[in-house]
């Protein structure tokens, strides 16, 4: 066939153009949703969210035009449709206001997603057993890297303080002034309490420390799953599968329960970002070189000059850079 010759004839078929889709035109107006309920999540499961709208619990789903956006336990949200609660009913999420603070971590450093934890809370609780099963310290100091990230205040709370001295953990989180409650089985929470009330805190730890006994014990009505520690591995099991935002009874405070940590990555972090959360260190490294990590290993770091000043307390120091390496190192 010639490359002037047409493959096909007037009458054949495949001559005619395709009919084109009829679809409505796209338009900038957006509803203004002025009669959608103000509400909060609590519970995010398999694409259903759990909410308080009017002190009362509604399920919704996420609206189609939010897309990919993330909704998670703690976001204030609008709220359009059936909001009445009643079974079977369903609402629709339709905003998500800006959030205050956001805890996120990735699976690991070299994990460039980051997840979000939880959205708007004031204060991260750091859960740790002093035995059955050991501290962890490394993830302690990853915790308290993404507490400090994430502009969230950090609470050090150590648990089974009847089978292991607190002293012997407390001794490497004092120079950074962290502040800490410790507590044992069935012994009385009100310093715990007191650090609560008022603010919106967040309970992370890995399995087995004791978090669901707390939160049980916090709110009577939670039924948290307790799990035990393997004689072998020394580990607990996951019993928590997914953060539960809970109103604190007698209390103006809110707590979130997460599920066991085995790891936590924080690819997301800056170095910069972090001594900014230690503004006194941080005045100390204004005429650090450019590009300058803070780490032991940097050349002419304000902070080395600082501590042979007599400036910086040098354990501070020392303590601070434990963090820096915590965040790029084993994310476990």
């Amino acid at each position: 066939m010639s490359p002037g010759q047409r493959r096909y004839g007037e009458q054949d078929q495949e001559h005619y153009e395709r009919p084109r889709r009829h679809t409505r035109p796209r338009t900038k107006e957006r509803p203004s949703y002025d009669d959608a309920h103000d509400g909060l999540v609590l519970a995010v499961d398999r694409g259903r969210f759990g909410l308080l709208v009017d002190e009362h619990p509604v399920t919704a789903m996420k609206a189609r035009p939010l897309g990919r956006k993330a909704v998670v336990v703690g976001d204030r949200v609008r709220v359009v449709g059936d909001v009445t609660g009643d079974e079977g009913s369903l609402a629709r999420i339709v905003e998500v206001a800006d959030r205050t603070t956001v805890l996120r971590r990735s699976a690991d450093d070299d994990d460039t997603v980051e997840r979000v934890i939880v959205a708007n809370a004031d204060q991260l609780v750091i859960v740790s057993a002093l035995a059955d099963p050991e501290p962890r310290p490394r993830l302690i100091d990853r915790a308290l890297v993404a507490a400090y990230d994430a502009g969230m205040k950090p609470l050090l709370c150590l648990t089974k303080s009847d089978l292991a001295d607190p002293e012997t953990l407390l001794v490497t989180y004092r120079p950074l002034g962290v502040p800490w409650v410790v507590t044992r089985k069935g012994g009385d929470l009100g310093e715990l309490r007191d650090r609560l009330d008022g603010r919106t805190s967040v309970l992370i730890g890995h399995s087995g420390v004791g978090k669901s006994t707390l939160v049980n014990a916090l709110v009577p009505d939670a039924d948290r799953d307790v799990g035990h520690v393997n004689a072998v591995t020394g580990r607990g099991r996951h019993t928590s599968t997914s953060a539960l935002m809970l109103a604190l009874p007698g209390l103006a405070g809110w707590i979130v329960d997460t599920p066991g940590i085995r790891s936590f990555g924080l690819a997301h972090v800056e170095p910069q970002h972090l001594i900014a959360a230690f503004p006194d260190l941080d005045e100390m490294t204004e005429d650090c070189p450019r590009g300058c990590t803070h780490g032991e290993d940097e050349p002419e770091c304000g902070l080395d000059e600082a501590v042979e000043r007599g400036d910086a307390d040098p354990v501070r120091v020392q303590s601070f850079r434990r963090l820096l390496t915590a965040r790029s190192g084993p994310a476990y």
